[in-house]
């Protein structure tokens, strides 16, 4: 009998490392890399130096329109 195991699922609340996105992600960690640092994707949260994390929620509105998404700026500009 074989069991079926559910499709990983990205929670909506929290925060999620690279290696958690990846396995939603059609590109490469660079790609994704440039696209944070042109302010197209949702920005890292630093733990430490080398551990960054993403807002599951900010990746799941870029998920929602990634070609028009922009971050949020302090102050509540888009």
């Amino acid at each position: 009998m074989k069991t079926h195991t559910p499709a990983p699922q990205l929670p909506n609340t929290g925060y999620s490392r690279w290696q958690q996105l990846a396995p939603f992600m059609p590109f490469s960690r660079e790609t994704w890399r440039l696209l944070v640092k042109a302010g197209k994707a949702p920005q890292p949260t630093y733990l430490s130096k080398r551990c960054k994390i993403y807002p599951n929620a900010e990746v799941h509105r870029w998920f929602a329109d990634p070609n028009n998404y922009r971050t949020q700026r302090q102050g509540g500009e888009a």
